[in-house]
Formats: structure tokens, C-alpha cells, sequence
């Protein structure tokens, strides 16, 4: 069946609603170059649904879609919500379906998922507002079971959007009242010193069931310290692709990869985030909803090689069964 019309969702109520609108606006561009009919969806930032400037309930606005191109990131749109709404409007859509989407976007069951499988990740603690009663007294306890340094970031979300690093215990107990006041479910992980990467999955590739990208190198500014938000979209970061790994480490890499990616149940695409340490690899988080604006990993590491972005966005609505682009 050829492709009808492809509405593509960006924006949403999440943190990420200025990646989202970029990443959308590169799929419109693939779909306009290709003369794909496309309807642009604009969900804002309070969950309204945009077509034209105009006002839909989403049934109205998916009224004469075919497939979906799900360009949204972090909440709602990356967290099964939108999923569970096209699944009972019974339109395909690229992505992963509902539950692992829920999954996946929550940092601590994921790496619950993950316990009995060959995948190294820092150790970690939840904590939430409800029973975050005295966050100095909690980082003192967290520091009799692993640190010394800390990782303290929402245990939703993404792009490292609220992250912050705590150097010591009496600073985390800092950084933990601060953050709960914005958010209520963190998530506290050792600090992992070492080198950031991260692999991309595409499913059906190349005549690869889960074809792993190759590793890109991350080298966050000295000044940032680690891959935070504001240097991720801003040119100040340099990414290596392919990442200046031993072999062994870029084996063990796409494998963890390819492993988190079947575990959780995922579809059509992923993007791990790993740190290489000396005493071994760690995996963080996964994407399943990677971003895919001029600045993205993802399509950085298809152009790596010798594919391209028209290529990777025909590939995606492919692999949802309605496009024989």
C-alpha cells in the first residue's frame, strides 16, 4: 500500500517542545521534497492540538491521516500517551507501541528491566517528593551505599533537561531540595567518570534485524562538564562518529544496545547512552523517540555510513506498513 497522507505530531507539553518542533520541521521537509501529502500538527506546550493555528480535538485533526510520524519528545509524547491515542484511533504510527514507550521513558523501571541481563549500569535510588521528607538526612544514607559523587536528574524526561551533578553528599542534599521543588520522581545514580557515547538501533536495515549505528564520541565543553542540555543543540559540543573506541568497546557497545533495545519490547528505532569507564561500560538511558533535528545524533551517525536523512525518514514511515516509499 503507498503511503496517503503522513501527519507528522511536534511540539507537545514537554520540556523538549523546541527540539520537537525542529525535529519535526526536518520531517516536513523530507515529505515535501518526496510531494508526500502531510498534515503539520502542532500540540503546545498546554496540550492543545494545532492544525493551521486552528483548535482540534485530536480525532479532528487525525481525521484524514494515514500513518504518523511521531516527532515529539519526553512527556506525552514519548511516554505511551500518544501512542494509546492512535492505537484506539487504529493508525500506524513510527515508534514504539504504549507500554514499552512507558517503560523506557522511566529511568528506574528500565534499568529494573535490565537487572538480570548483561548490562552494567551505575548503581542508583529513587526518591520522590511524597517521601522526600529531609532531603539532607536522605543524601546522607544515599552516601553510606554508593558515591562519592552524584547524578541527580528526573526519573521522566529527557535531553538531560534538569540534570545536575553533586559533588559530595553535603552538596547532594543541596541539589535534592532544589530539584523537588520542580519535579516529582528523581532518580540518583553514582557519578561514572569517563568517556560519553551513544548507539543508535534501526530496525530492518540493511537487511539487519536491529542494525546498530556506529558509536559517536562525546566531548562535552570543559565548562559543562558533562552533556548537559544547553550545550547539546548549541555547537559547542564536539561528536566523534565513528567514536574513537577500542573494538572491543564498540562491540560491547552496539550488543548492549541491541540488548536494551529487544528487552524493552521497542520498535522501529532506539538510541542508548553509554559511558566508557576503566573498569567497564555503563549504560544510562535509552531514546525511543531519538531526535532527529540538524543537530541530532541519530541522523549523524546514518550519515556515517553512507546514508542520509531523506533516507532515514522513508526507512521510519516504511517500517509502519503503509509506505512503499
Amino acid at each position: 500500500m503507498n503511503v496517503g497522507t503522513v501527519a507528522v505530531l511536534r511540539g507537545g507539553p514537554s520540556a523538549e517542545y523546541s527540539v520537537s518542533m525542529e525535529t519535526g520541521k526536518g520531517v516536513i521537509g523530507v515529505l515535501n521534497a518526496l510531494h508526500v501529502k502531510n498534515k503539520d500538527i502542532v500540540i503546545s506546550k498546554t496540550g492543545q492540538w494545532l492544525v493551521q493555528g486552528f483548535n482540534k480535538n485530536p480525532e479532528q485533526a487525525l481525521a484524514d491521516v494515514d500513518v504518523v510520524f511521531i516527532a515529539l519528545h519526553g512527556f506525552y509524547g514519548e511516554d505511551g500517551t500518544v501512542q494509546r491515542l492512535l492505537e484506539r484511533l487504529s493508525i500506524p504510527y513510527t515508534g514504539s507501541q504504549p507500554y514499552p514507550s512507558a517503560i523506557a521513558m522511566n529511568k528506574d523501571l528500565t534499568k529494573g528491566y535490565l537487572k538480570d541481563l548483561n548490562v552494567k549500569t551505575p548503581r542508583h535510588m529513587r526518591v520522590t517528593k511524597a517521601g522526600l521528607t529531609d532531603p539532607v538526612q536522605t543524601a546522607m544514607s544515599i552516601s553510606e551505599l554508593f558515591g562519592p559523587k552524584y547524578v541527580v536528574k528526573p526519573t521522566y524526561g529527557g535531553s538531560s533537561i534538569g540534570m545536575k551533578v553533586a559533588q559530595n553528599a553535603q552538596e547532594l542534599g543541596t541539589v535534592l531540595k532544589e530539584l523537588i521543588a520542580e519535579h516529582d520522581d528523581l532518580l540518583i545514580e553514582e557519578y561514572v567518570s569517563g568517556r560519553e557515547a551513544t548507539v543508535g538501533i534501526l530496525e530492518n536495515y540493511r537487511e539487519q534485524e536491529l542494525y546498530h549505528l556506529p558509536s559517536i564520541e562525546i566531548i562535552p565543553p570543559e565548562s559543562a562538564g558533562y552533556f548537559a542540555a544547553e550545550v547539546k543543540y548549541n555547537g559547542e559540543t564536539e561528536e566523534i562518529c565513528p567514536g574513537r573506541f577500542k573494538e572491543n568497546e564498540k562491540t560491547e557497545m552496539a550488543a548492549a544496545a541491541q540488548e536494551v533495545h529487544r528487552a524493552l519490547g521497542l520498535r522501529h528505532y532506539s538510541r542508548s547512552d553509554f559511558i566508557v569507564a576503566p573498569d567497564g561500560i555503563y549504560f544510562l538511558e535509552i531514546n525511543t523517540l531519538p531526535g532527529l533535528t540538524s543537530q541530532s545524533l541519530f541522523p549523524k551517525a546514518i550519515e556515517s555510513v553512507g546514508g542520509n536523512y531523506t533516507d532515514l525518514i522513508k526507512h521510519l514511515l516504511t517500517q509502519t506498513g503503509v509506505s512503499t516509499l
